[in-house]
């Protein structure tokens, strides 16, 4: 399907402030789960987030490769939890590493260029561990930090959690948490907290991206 059908019509930052205020105004304070792929990301959605929300951080990332590398930022998302004020409490879930769902997921996909379907099956796949948790634990909403990367699809991702919200009967929170200068505000806080910022998006196929771009600018250095 065309990246272009999902350019961001809507505003899911106001969508999202919006629900706050109407949680706050009712005196609430509801349950969140919230899907992270990395502590980077999920820096700045924790220090906005936890002034509204209860919070438990599932770190579900499947598509993670090589096996080291999932451990390393599993850690350090354990690790900024644990370091970081909250307003209110804020949990940690790890949810378990089976690669092979995530190459059945992408299967036939191996080739798209970043960006395209192959990324689009992947936050499908994490989403739904997302939504299933969410609905096991009685959360009131579920979420993902996925939306603060300038790379991510934010209208794909908000499509897809809506999806899922209806199918397992959780709310989805709406959001774009690039907006505000998240991302940039995610930068400022991996720096102060020292955290592992990554180079490439976390799969094998991203990697191998990585890798090739690097070895195109040694060529040219």
């Amino acid at each position: 399907m065309e990246q272009g059908k999902y350019m961001n019509q809507r505003n899911y930052q106001r969508e999202m402030e919006q629900i706050i205020s109407r949680n706050e105004a009712d005196g609430r304070v509801p349950r969140l789960l919230l899907h992270s792929c990395c502590a980077p990301c999920s820096s700045y959605v924790l220090e906005t987030l936890s002034r509204h929300f209860f919070i438990t951080v599932l770190y579900y990332n499947p598509n993670i490769y090589p096996p080291e590398e999932v451990r390393l930022r599993a850690d350090e998302q354990e690790r900024l939890i644990a370091a970081m004020p909250a307003e209110h409490t804020v949990t940690y879930l790890e949810g378990s590493y089976e690669p092979r769902l995530f190459y059945q997921a992408v299967e036939g996909h191996e080739t798209d260029s970043e960006g395209g379907e192959r990324c689009f099956l992947c936050y499908r796949l994490r989403l739904e561990e997302a939504a299933r948790e969410a609905r096991a634990g009685g959360y009131d909403y579920f979420a993902t930090t996925l939306s603060i990367s300038p790379l991510k699809n934010a209208a794909k991702l908000n499509a897809i959690g809506e999806e899922l919200a209806k199918e397992y009967g959780v709310a989805y929170l709406p959001s774009d948490f690039k907006k505000k200068n998240g991302y940039k505000r995610s930068t400022e806080l991996s720096r102060e907290y020292g955290l592992y910022r990554q180079d490439y998006c976390g799969c094998v196929f991203s990697k191998r991206e990585r890798d090739q771009r690097v070895e195109k600018e040694k060529g040219l250095a």
